[in-house]
């Protein structure tokens, strides 16, 4: 992974809940084994690893605070992950997530919203794919640690 900019900035965030497409656990998902988990053969063929993370998304609340993506690490085009599904775009941005006083490599998951047909993201919310985090709750507080370089708050 590469490795996050000297110039990175914190950023205080809260653990809130998304619809739970990315994990499975919405019994009304089209995708019952998880988004992230049918997307990650994908991300591999186009040369980043996933399959040593958790297959969700760690949905991190920075209100008032909304981002900016200005350089992701990684940007896949016309990703076809579902069949009867229109092809998205998504963006990766190398990030750290401190949690109980460890720090844990993850990425920013961006699916952009221009290719999404639903399940969109409020503009304060940022989705994290890391490590399993046992003991993490709803309303944690965690640190997310970024490059000023690949992502500004407004």
């Amino acid at each position: 992974m590469p490795k996050t900019s000297s110039l990175s900035q914190t950023i205080p965030a809260v653990v809130t809940q998304g619809y739970m497409i990315a994990s499975g656990k919405n019994k009304q998902s089209p995708y019952p084994m998880g988004s992230i988990q049918m997307q990650i053969p994908h991300f591999n063929q186009r040369g980043l690893n996933l399959e040593r993370y958790y297959p969700a998304t760690l949905n991190l609340l920075i209100s008032p605070k909304t981002f900016k993506i200005l350089k992701a690490d990684y940007l896949f085009q016309n990703v076809n992950w579902a069949q009867g599904f229109p092809a998205e775009d998504f963006s990766f941005i190398t990030c750290e997530i401190e949690f109980q006083k460890r720090w844990f490599n993850s990425f920013i998951y961006y699916p952009h919203p221009e290719t999404k047909i639903d399940h969109f993201q409020n503009e304060s919310t940022l989705e994290v794919i890391t490590d399993y985090l046992s003991g993490i709750e709803y309303g944690d507080m965690v640190n997310l640690k970024v490059s000023s370089e690949k992502l500004v708050l407004k």
